[in-house]
């Protein structure tokens, strides 16, 4: 009867240990992924602001096609980027055409003081910091949930219910990993 007892508890210290790690690991993967909501819900608001930013553009520099159609494509593969490391690559494309884009406005003075374009740029200034704060707070969250997976006891919990690590939201472009300069 003693050694019954002692067996049912022991049975249930080990269940209620195993709920909680499930639990944690459970609680941080939701918390990875409103982290990456959070990061997508910026990108979508650049994404927004880029339409406007080059239709100013455009009244000023209409022989810049080129320039307009690497943006154009690049805010297109961003928009449909399925993983993060594809919504990473897309990035470092989408910032490579804009820096280009801010290089053709150097060359039209009036644009760079016309008032609409300057509220654009004060405002994709502000979102590509609201951008590297929330691909900041991602990437922490990421890191928290797979080092969680990683140790013992967690990972054999982990390996049981097949939970699969998180992917980093980097910047692999050496170039892209300079701010955008928003400068006029």
């Amino acid at each position: 009867m003693e050694i019954a007892l002692i067996f049912l508890i022991a049975i249930g210290a080990l269940l209620i240990f195993v709920i909680g790690i499930y639990n944690t690991l459970i609680r941080l993967r939701n918390r990875c992924n409103n982290a990456w909501a959070q990061v997508d819900v910026q990108l979508r608001r650049r994404y927004d602001l880029i339409p406007n930013l080059m239709e100013t553009v455009k009244g000023y520099a209409k022989h810049e096609r080129e320039t307009f159609q690497k943006v154009t494509e690049a805010r297109s593969q961003a928009i449909n980027a399925g993983t993060v490391k594809e919504q990473g690559a897309a990035e470092n494309m989408l910032t490579g055409a804009l820096k280009s884009l801010f290089a053709v406005v150097e060359n039209y003075p009036d644009l760079k003081a016309n008032q609409n374009f300057l509220m654009l740029q004060e405002e994709l200034a502000g979102t590509e910091g609201k951008i590297a704060y929330a691909r900041q707070f991602y990437n922490d969250m990421t890191m928290k949930f797979n080092v969680k997976q990683q140790v013992f006891p967690s990972n054999i919990i982990a390996n049981t219910f097949n939970f699969k690590e998180k992917e980093y939201f980097e910047i692999e472009e050496p170039e892209a990993r300079e701010p955008v300069k928003v400068k006029f």
